[in-house]
């Protein structure tokens, strides 16, 4: 089993760079874009040669509908949804949501699910969270994959009692987002993937790994990657790319899930914003078109499985993500 999960790792870190790279198209707290022009942006992304794109579920508009009519109007690029939050849709529910899906475009989905946070889920859905979200999302992720991967569930739990019988299935990878060690752990042991957002890389190759690893290893499964989510600026006006980059997180400096894995990751923030500047370029790939690739190459040449991008605009955001398009492009 040691050498199955090594000859994984090796072969997850020896694909073609472009196929190890998606970009981000935002549907965020900061970004409002209508249906069509998601779509657009899909194709253009699709006409130069990314091979897959990602989009979470935290704006005003539905992710897999989204994605749906965008796979009507694309070939081949691949869907990546980053992630669906566990409390505000049933398993059975986004499990017909991505057959469905699967159906128009067969192979072409990777689902995510996670707890969110509460500030997202009780302060704007009203609802609880209690003290296990960890759990929750085990329980979550077990009627998920049964009920995708064969239409059979019988499942009794704490968070869900679920009896379910139908047909039709499909083969859907499903990956968890993860901050904590123990959140890495556990999506070695369920998961086909573990999607940190603003994690330093260092923290993920010497703290998040070793317990993704674990994880896989203490139920005899090879290890699922890592999918880094990393901030892209092109510029290099430092105190500009700051300010940016700034305006685009600052949401998640204050919550406690992140303040924890700063602190993990040996850049604590102070709470006059002492280490933010630290924390900023640890995060993003900056500078220009040459200084971006060579820095995401230095990370695809780690243990670091796939990259998530995202585009921190700075001056010009329709030229930098063509920018950017080309630069993927080029891996």
């Amino acid at each position: 089993m040691v050498q199955e999960q090594a000859a994984t790792q090796i072969s997850a870190t020896t694909r073609p760079l472009r196929e190890r790279v998606g970009i981000s198209i935002k549907n965020g707290l900061k970004a409002r874009y209508t249906v069509q022009e998601v779509v657009e942006s899909i194709q253009k992304a699709e006409a130069a040669g990314i091979q897959q794109i990602w989009m979470p579920q935290i704006g005003p508009l539905d992710t897999p509908t989204i994605f749906t009519a965008a796979a009507l109007q694309t070939q081949q690029i691949r869907f990546n949804v980053g992630v669906v939050p566990t409390y505000t849709r049933h398993p059975l529910i986004l499990a017909q949501q991505a057959l469905a899906f699967d159906q128009v475009a067969p192979g072409r989905l990777r689902l995510g699910i996670g707890s969110s946070n509460k500030v997202l889920i009780e302060d704007v859905y009203g609802v609880p969270m209690g003290k296990k979200p960890l759990s929750q999302t085990r329980e979550y992720m077990s009627v998920l994959r049964a009920a995708i991967e064969t239409g059979q569930v019988e499942y009794q739990g704490e968070f869900f009692q679920v009896h379910y019988h139908e047909e039709t299935t499909a083969s859907i990878p499903l990956i968890i987002s993860a901050l904590g060690e123990k959140a890495f752990e556990t999506a070695g042991e369920i998961s086909d993937g573990a999607l940190p957002w603003l994690a330093p890389i260092p923290y993920l190759l010497e703290k998040a790994l070793p317990a993704l690893k674990k994880g896989a290893q203490s139920q005899q499964r090879p290890a699922p990657p890592i999918i880094a989510g990393v901030l892209v600026a092109l510029s290099e006006d430092q105190q500009a790319v700051q300010r940016a980059v700034l305006q685009q997180i600052e949401h998640y400096l204050g919550l406690p899930y992140y303040i924890r894995l700063f602190a993990n990751a040996g850049i604590p923030l102070g709470p006059d914003g002492t280490g933010s500047e630290e924390l900023i370029s640890a995060l993003v790939a900056q500078g220009s078109a040459a200084a971006v690739e060579q820095r995401l190459r230095q990370i695809l040449a780690t243990e670091i499985g796939e990259l998530n991008l995202t585009l921190i605009p700075v001056v010009d955001e329709q030229k930098e993500y063509a920018q950017l398009l080309r630069i993927i492009g080029n891996l």
